[in-house]
């Protein structure tokens, strides 16, 4: 994508009369405006029908709204629900709902669009990735502004799960065409959409505190390229550029124009392995390429040293983590050892899907050379996130492929049947089973606990590290989130100084 520059007039005198009042002009232009930038562009704009997190980092909390809101912090505040109640067994959830608010196309938000949403998500048609979670859930009306959600199982964290992306209340009427023209509760609407360019909100009159939005337009730009990033927000035509590349961050450091804040999160790097092909399907060809990977090599590699280690599918500082880095430690005369025991002769060529995101570009590359160290061929294909989306998630069709899981309760996925890792284990089941109906904290930490070593002895993937995401922006922008429980842009919070 081209980078747009501004080319003042050459020579002191010009520069001295031309600098001023385009600054003057810029900051004006900027007091209800601001620009994002964002590495990938969405396939579509419903998270109920899409699983790319760059969907909810779009319409989460600004065109679409759940119940619940995730704040920074990863504690829960009411957003279409004002308050709820959990029954003592922890098994039913009654919400009273937000009165007076309406969706962008008019109709009345109630418990009956509550019910239609929830309902949808959980249904046989449903492509909810999140779908597993509804399924579960029997929600019943009792009056315009009350709702009652009945779980199977005992889900402690409902409510977190509840203030996701996929699970926005949706207005049934337009429901099927959320994609391409979202209409939600939220304080912005869609604008326009100028594909592999940029998707502009502007405030919507309508919201229910509309006058009390400081930012009445934003404009998302899509510039995957780490060098087209920092050019565009060294021009000044990106303000705020949330997860930019590390290896971008050193320059901005010591500029006093710009803030850089680095971020905590619950996601979770992988090297996936699609257990379903062969030989990845024997677990010593599983362990050997774990065992041939140097986690801290690949942190510098892909993500400029800003990432912790992991071991297993869960992250430091998540309910019931363990270190079990100890599980699969880097070892390469032993990945050698396994792959013999395996029967497989070297050299074994496996191919690694990479989507466009820069660490997966990077970390494929440190990879890729490791692998070749004990007799594993990688050959390296490069994709677009559409590509990625409908053939490595959607069809399956990979051997390996670099990427980030955001999603802090996540942990399911190993039980799906038809997920794209290819991972079947009664074992894990079962014991997910138990996680999901232990009323206990002590008790739930310790399957916790045992499901991630079950995780890291399965060798279902090489569990690289825990991320660290970095925003730099205009150094006068406010409200910005510290922390990433979850990937969103709350447009609301955001202010000018």
């Amino acid at each position: 994508m081209p980078d747009r520059r501004f080319v003042l007039a050459t020579g002191a005198l010009a520069s001295a009369a031309l600098c001023a009042p385009f600054g003057a002009a810029l900051a004006q232009g900027r007091k209800d405006a601001v620009t994002l930038g964002m590495t990938l562009e969405p396939p579509g704009l419903d998270p109920t029908a899409g699983a790319a997190s760059a969907i909810g980092e779009i319409v989460l909390y600004n065109v679409l709204e759940p119940l619940t809101k995730i704040n920074a912090d990863g504690s829960v505040s009411p957003l279409l629900a004002e308050s709820w109640e959990v029954s003592p067994d922890l098994k039913t959830t009654t919400f009273r709902l937000r009165r007076g608010v309406k969706f962008q196309n008019g109709e009345p938000f109630n418990a009956a669009a509550v019910k239609f949403s929830f309902d949808r998500a959980g249904s046989d048609k449903s492509i909810n990735k999140d779908k597993r979670t509804f399924a579960t859930l029997s929600t019943q009306v009792v009056d315009d502004h009350t709702v009652v959600v009945i779980n199977q199982d005992i889900e402690p964290d409902l409510l977190f799960l509840l203030g996701q992306a996929t699970a926005v209340i949706v207005e049934p009427k337009s429901a099927a065409t959320n994609a391409t023209r979202p209409v939600g509760t939220g304080p912005y609407q869609l604008s326009n959409w100028s594909r592999g360019a940029s998707i502009t909100l502007t405030a919507w009159p309508g919201y229910r505190a509309a006058g009390g939005l400081k930012i009445r337009r934003a404009v998302f730009r899509f510039i995957p390229d780490p060098a087209a990033q920092v050019a565009a927000l060294l021009a000044g035509d990106v303000d705020d550029f949330p997860r930019i590349t590390p290896r971008s961050v050193a320059q901005f450091k010591g500029n006093p124009r710009f803030q850089v804040v680095v971020s905590g999160s619950r996601a979770k790097t992988i090297l996936a392995m699609n257990n379903a092909r062969k030989p990845l399907q024997d677990v010593r060809v599983r362990r050997a390429i774990a065992a041939a990977i140097d986690r801290r090599a690949v942190i510098e590699g892909a993500a400029d040293g800003l990432g912790v280690p992991i071991g297993s599918y869960y992250v430091p500082g998540a309910f019931g983590y363990i270190d079990t880095t100890g599980l699969n430690p880097y070892d390469p005369d032993k990945a050698r050892k396994l792959l013999a025991e395996a029967g497989v002769k070297t050299p074994l060529t496996l191919t690694m899907t990479l989507p466009p995101t820069p660490y997966a570009r990077q970390g494929g590359e440190v990879i890729a050379a490791q692998l070749a160290q004990v007799g594993i061929t990688v050959r390296l294909q490069n994709v677009e996130w559409a590509q990625w989306l409908s053939g490595t998630y959607g069809s399956k069709n990979y051997d390996l492929t670099l990427i980030s899981h955001v999603e802090p309760f996540d942990l399911g996925n190993f039980a799906k049947p038809d997920y794209y890792w290819g991972y079947r284990s009664a074992r894990f089941d079962a014991l997910y089973e138990q996680i999901k109906n232990a009323s206990r904290p002590a008790d739930r930490a310790r399957l916790l606990g045992d499901a991630q070593r079950l995780l890291a002895e399965d060798s279902v993937h090489a569990f690289l590290y825990q991320p660290q995401w970095v925003t730099v922006a205009q150094k006068n922008l406010r409200g910005l989130w510290k922390d990433m429980p979850i990937f969103v842009n709350d447009l609301s919070a955001l202010s000018w100084g």
